[in-house]
């Protein structure tokens, strides 16, 4: 804990308060505080929605997401996980050992990983996939969750327990490639993970499955995509029109599990989409999802689209669907 601390202090010593991070951000700008005020930040550490923009901002390059990071396993190490296993049970008692994992249908060399949100609230659309990707490429699927939300919130020994279950039971059933189609999922075990990772929308293009979308529209890209836009480019292959980049809206309301005590803030992201007269597309599952739950009726995944579904996300039955992953 003692390394960590140091880690961040060094970071955050870095911070000239100009003010910049927390006019970008509504959790540091409602608590007027910076990156550098660590006591403060510290003790509002599950109060911040890891989205990065503060990152983004900042002009000395303070990697505030990883600052906050390492806050919360400095108070999970601390406490024994008492304040996260309170505020969080619910969610730990799903994802730190997946209730719904289901490697049945894994293929050698290559498999669909679709997470644990994406099949919620878009499960024809999961079911098509799989089949084109078995039918095509003789792909299999497995249904898992990456671990990124109990490592969110800090639980660094379960974090690497996640990790080594899923790198164990890929390789038991000799897996080289995993086709993810969560940026969520890619970003985080794209740096754990000795199989290679890919995702979906690469593999789509290289098997030459799914249709061009019609219409540019606006794009609503999901955290973990916005510095590096990965997925975009190769998304916009499918697109026949440029799209518009959404740059004025911080995050969805899911990101760090922020929204479980900033709620207000976090239906507040969605606002500003609300009531726009053009389609957002995204390629989250879960943004897509929440900004739904926010009133946003306009939002499409960018992947029903291209595999002709047309689904809309199902937000009345998502945990059921979730639940019926385990017995596919």
């Amino acid at each position: 804990m003692m390394e960590e601390q140091q880690n961040w202090t060094i970071d955050t010593s870095k911070c000239v308060h100009c003010h910049i991070c927390q006019k970008n951000c509504a959790f540091l700008g409602k608590y007027g505080i910076d990156i550098g005020d660590t006591k403060r930040l510290d003790e509002l550490a599950y109060h911040c929605f890891l989205c990065g923009r503060c990152s983004e901002v900042c002009p000395v390059k303070i990697d505030g997401r990883r600052v906050v990071a390492e806050m919360r396993r400095s108070r999970v190490k601390a406490d024994q996980g008492a304040f996260v296993n309170k505020k969080y049970k619910r969610m730990i008692a799903e994802k730190k050992d997946y209730l719904y994992r289901n490697y049945k249908h894994a293929t050698e060399k290559s498999v669909l990983f679709p997470g644990c949100n994406f099949p919620s609230v878009y499960p024809k659309t999961t079911k098509k996939l799989a089949e084109l990707l078995l039918e095509n490429a003789g792909i299999g699927i497995v249904y898992e969750c990456c671990g990124k939300p109990v490592a969110d919130i800090g639980m660094e020994d379960a974090e690497r327990a996640v990790i080594r279950e899923i790198e164990g039971r890929l390789l038991a059933k000799g897996v080289k490639e995993v086709i993810l189609l969560c940026p969520n999922c890619y970003a985080y075990l794209g740096k754990h993970l000795s199989v290679r990772v890919v995702n979906i929308y690469e593999k789509l293009r290289e098997l030459g499955i799914g249709e061009k979308i019609a219409g540019g529209g606006r794009m609503f890209r999901p955290c973990p995509d916005r510095e590096k836009k990965e997925w975009l480019s190769d998304i916009a292959y499918f697109m026949e029109e440029k799209s518009v980049q959404i740059e004025d809206v911080q995050c969805c309301g899911l990101g760090g599990n922020g929204g479980v005590l900033e709620p207000e803030l976090a239906k507040g992201f969605s606002q500003k989409l609300k009531d726009a007269p053009e389609t957002i597309y995204t390629y989250c599952g879960s943004c897509a999802g929440n900004l739904t739950r926010n009133g946003c009726r306009q939002v499409r995944h960018v992947l029903p689209e291209i595999l002709g579904t047309y689904e809309k996300p199902d937000t009345v039955k998502s945990l059921i669907n979730r639940m019926r992953t385990k017995y596919l």
